[in-house]
């Protein structure tokens, strides 16, 4: 039984009567397991079985466990698939309807005007801003004098690493602009997540969107500023009479290569800011997962630390010795399945769907819970276990595509997943060199549902330089 005791109600089991009272008896301890993190409330069966139906408050939810039922649902029969209406209610006031909350012709327009900015090209031509921002957070982690060097100090590393990504995207996406500020943005974000578990959950209890709830009033003026700052970002670009060469200037001058339409200004905000949001939030919590990892796993830190000295080249100077970390990149993706910063596919049916021998009628959800993927009894041999070499060349050949989703499948899967490792990569070879990560604590944290996948009560680590240089 899942932790959130009655949540789960059997389909064909007792009449009407007796499960509305069940549902009505178990609704404030769904309610606080929501809250906590939404993974709590998914039923054990996720983790053993291909597919599961649950029913709650008379809605039903089919998880999608199978890597061939995945892709039928997904790839096969993605047009009969519209976004989630609770996940809508969390994230389209602050995103808008952009790539990632759009549907129909207006998502298909974003997306094909946005994919040239993500090729393997670009990616490569951001190399250097992203190893300068790396190089600032390890000289401000080294300090001003000899002391600071040789001392260990206690950080959090899921807002130093958010800073960092940050940095990065200010370079990549908005370079030259030093109005948009981290920490205020930052702050921002996390107030406008902090809110969102109380939408989400409200939404799947059919409460209705002006309901009252704790943050609704920080997560509005959070969305105000964030939308407000973007806005100022593309005005000043405008301003300056030239788009420039960094992706705010590539979205600018961006036309959909089937109509020719340009962006509108509310869709450039939409989009830019998706991408500063969601880009950076999701690299940075992927980095923290793997420092915290590799620090309980020092003979795989050791390879790594092996690769990086032989690259025998700085990210900065020379971008494509980045494609010879291939170990450092097995153990990234190796954290993200233990760890997948976008824990939950959501859909809903807009037509009737079918996988294997069940149908799901139009109107029903549809999910494919990924943390639970990632970690299925039937596709990974110890599942709980990392273990990198999961991911060398062979294992995965011979691994069913559908089987590991991090970055989603099928025609929206993540514009920026390039760009994503990319950064993860370059960032590692710069930091793990310079510095030890020593646990305050030796459980791992908790990881927590909050539309990402947090660590909860963030990531405190010792950071010890390893020499003075």
């Amino acid at each position: 039984m899942s932790s959130a005791g009655t949540f789960r109600v059997c389909e064909t089991g007792g009449p009407p009567l007796r499960e509305a009272l069940a549902e009505a008896v178990a609704l404030p301890s769904v309610l606080t397991t929501m809250l906590r993190s939404l993974i709590e409330a998914w039923p054990d069966e996720v983790y053993t079985r291909p597919l599961v139906t649950t029913r709650f408050l008379g809605q039903r939810t089919t998880y999608v466990c199978d890597p061939q039922l995945i892709r039928s649902l997904i790839v096969d029969q993605a047009g009969a698939l519209e976004r989630e209406t609770f996940m809508l209610r969390a994230l389209a006031p602050a995103l808008g309807s952009g790539i990632l909350t759009a549907d129909g012709p207006h998502w298909r327009g974003q997306r094909r005007t946005a994919a040239p900015m993500f090729r393997p090209d670009r990616v490569r031509d951001f190399i250097p801003a992203m190893a300068a921002a790396a190089h600032a957070t390890r000289l401000r982690w080294l300090g001003r004098t000899p002391a600071d060097a040789r001392a260990e100090t206690e950080r959090d590393l899921l807002p130093e690493m958010m800073r960092t990504t940050f940095d990065v995207i200010v370079a990549t996406m908005v370079s030259g602009d030093s109005r948009l500020e981290v920490e205020p943005f930052g702050r921002a974000i996390d107030a406008y997540l902090g809110q969102t578990a109380w939408k989400i959950a409200l939404s799947m209890l059919r409460a209705p969107a002006w309901t009252p709830h704790p943050g609704a009033g920080a997560g509005a003026r959070a969305a105000h500023y964030l939308r407000s700052e973007v806005a100022r970002t593309v005005a000043r670009r405008r301003d300056r009479g030239e788009p420039g060469a960094d992706l705010l200037g590539l979205l600018l001058q961006a036309r959909d290569p089937e109509t020719g339409e340009r962006l509108s200004d509310e869709g450039l905000i939409d989009n830019l800011l998706t991408f500063v949001a969601a880009g950076h939030e999701t690299t940075a919590l992927a980095l923290t997962w793997t420092l915290r990892v590799l620090a309980d796993h020092p003979a795989v830190e050791r390879r790594v630390l092996d690769e990086i000295a032989r690259l025998g080249a700085d990210p900065a100077a020379d971008p494509e010795a980045v494609e010879r970390l291939a170990f450092t990149r097995q153990v990234v993706l190796e954290v993200m399945r233990l760890y997948p910063p976008a824990p939950l596919i959501v859909r809903r049916t807009a037509a009737e769907v079918r996988l294997g021998d069940r149908v799901i009628p139009a109107g029903e959800s549809v999910h494919v819970p990924v943390y639970a993927l990632h970690r299925h009894l039937s596709l990974w041999d110890r599942p709980e276990v990392f273990d990198p070499d999961r991911f060398a060349p062979a294992p995965t050949a011979s691994r069913d595509r559908y089987a590991y989703l991090p970055f989603g499948a099928g025609p929206r899967v993540c514009i920026g997943m390039g760009l994503a490792l990319t950064e993860c990569l370059v960032i590692l070879a710069t930091l793990l060199p310079a510095f030890r990560f020593v646990p305050v604590r030796a459980e791992m944290p908790e990881a927590q549902f909050r539309v990402t996948l947090r660590p909860k009560g963030g990531m405190t680590m010792k950071v010890v330089p390893r020499h003075v240089r």
